[in-house]
């Protein structure tokens, strides 16, 4: 036992010595360790305080050369001063705050926008949103000035040699093509609608493939349109759509297409894209949008007489002032209050045809016995004249003096594209269809 003692009191001083050489390096490390932070306090310990007190201030006053200043430069071209301006009328402006707001600070003009009689109407009219511009010169004062009365009026009043002068013109419109298209999901106006096309627009649509498509009964949910269309600019601002360029509307899976031809005569026509005529001789009604309140008949109880009758034509239930198309060229052979039917025109058309509408509530202004009209032309306005018991149209169709049903008859054929237009047509009818097919397909790929 101890002997055993012995044996490991040997081992731990044995060692002892490698434990001593262990804790001697471990504190020379701590050492050089420490030297960085025993500089940093040293530092600290021997900076000096920094005092301002002592530090002398003194003001030093020199003269400086400055270089030499040419005459100043005047502008003998005022046109270089002057600038535009544009803005938009606000709700609450008046002339003054417009005016101030668009730099014009001379009495004269504001004057003469006051006073003069064509320039008046810039006050009066001050309509929020309508745009404006000015040009003024750096003085202030007024050279040019230009306001969009309406859509289709703009006044300009510009500083002359002999003071200034107001004038009322039609605006200089720039004509863009706009290419839309949208998917039937209730009806042809909800569908235009949601894309922002304007009513016009879809109703030319509606004439254009009225021979192929009944508007009324045959669309469908999941039918789809595109259209191109001409938009009028005024300063970037829309104020008209004309007329449609070019279309395609897929029914019911089955797809038509239009394209519009303005030939070097000036008549505009709707063909297919290898230039068959889509226009009928005849529009098979009068008026856009309606629906049947009356069919033709040979034996009909009369609402009024209260005895049988026959109804040789179709009245047409629309609103009081619904506007009626000649339905095709034609003479107006009659104008004027006849019996039961009240206002009434008779025209005469081609190939023996005479078309009657009855009821009306007025006729167009400066429709006169003798005039020609063409297919389009409003001749009138729905009414309830004569013997009616509510408002629409009496419409007949009579070929050689005979009564025909208008809705059944068949329609004459529309005149062909002359054979010398047909090269310039089908280089014209190639970029609309080629546009057509361009929006057509990336529709398609939309919807897939």
């Amino acid at each position: 036992m101890q002997q055993t003692e012995q044996s490991q009191r040997k081992v731990i001083l044995t060692q002892n010595p490698a434990l001593k050489e262990r804790k001697l390096r471990l504190r020379w490390l701590l050492a050089i360790s420490s030297l960085p932070l025993f500089g940093i306090i040293t530092a600290f310990g021997i900076a000096p305080q920094t005092s301002t007190q002592d530090v002398a201030i003194s003001t030093i006053v020199e003269d400086v050369e400055l270089p030499e200043i040419s005459t100043p430069f005047v502008s003998e071209n005022l046109e270089s001063e002057n600038y535009w301006q544009a803005d938009q009328v606000r709700r609450d402006d008046t002339l003054a705050s417009l005016m101030s707001r668009l730099n014009v600070q001379n009495s004269e003009a504001l004057d003469f926008l006051r006073k003069n009689p064509d320039a008046r109407a810039l006050a009066s009219q001050l309509r929020p949103g309508r745009a404006i511009q000015a040009q003024v010169n750096a003085s202030g004062e007024l050279l040019k000035l230009q306001y969009q009365l309406n859509p289709t009026s703009t006044l300009t009043v510009e500083r002359t040699d002999s003071g200034y002068q107001a004038k009322t013109a039609e605006p200089t419109l720039e004509t863009h093509n706009v290419l839309k298209t949208a998917e039937i999901k209730s009806s042809l106006f909800a569908a235009t609608d949601s894309v922002d096309i304007p009513d016009s627009i879809a109703i030319q649509m509606a004439e254009i493939f009225s021979s192929d498509i009944d508007f009324h009964s045959d669309l469908r949910k999941g039918d789809r349109f595109v259209v191109i269309y001409e938009a009028k600019y005024n300063n970037g601002n829309l104020v008209n759509t004309g007329q449609v360029l070019a279309a395609e509307f897929t029914n019911q899976g089955k797809t038509y297409k239009a394209v519009m031809y303005r030939n070097p005569e000036g008549k505009v026509a709707y063909y297919t894209p290898e230039g068959k005529s889509l226009h009928k001789s005849f529009l098979r009604s009068p008026l856009e949008f309606t629906r049947i309140s009356s069919g033709f008949t040979l034996g009909r109880f009369h609402p009024i007489l209260q005895k049988m009758r026959a109804h040789k034509g179709v009245d047409l239930a629309a609103p009081i002032g619904t506007r009626i198309k000649a339905p095709a060229d034609g003479v107006v052979q009659f104008v004027g209050v006849k019996g039961g039917y009240g206002n009434v025109i008779y025209l005469q058309h081609n190939g023996g045809v005479t078309t009657v509408y009855g009821h009306l509530s007025r006729f167009a202004p400066g429709l006169r016995q003798g005039m020609k009209v063409s297919q389009g032309d409003i001749i009138g306005h729905v009414g309830m004249t004569g013997m009616a018991t509510g408002p629409h149209l009496h419409y007949e169709f009579l070929l050689n003096g005979v009564h025909r049903d208008p809705l059944k008859v068949a329609l004459p054929a529309a005149q062909p594209l002359a054979p010398q237009y047909r090269e310039d047509f089908l280089a014209h009818s190639a970029n609309l269809n080629a546009q057509l097919q361009l929006l057509s397909a990336s529709t398609v790929a939309s919807l897939d």
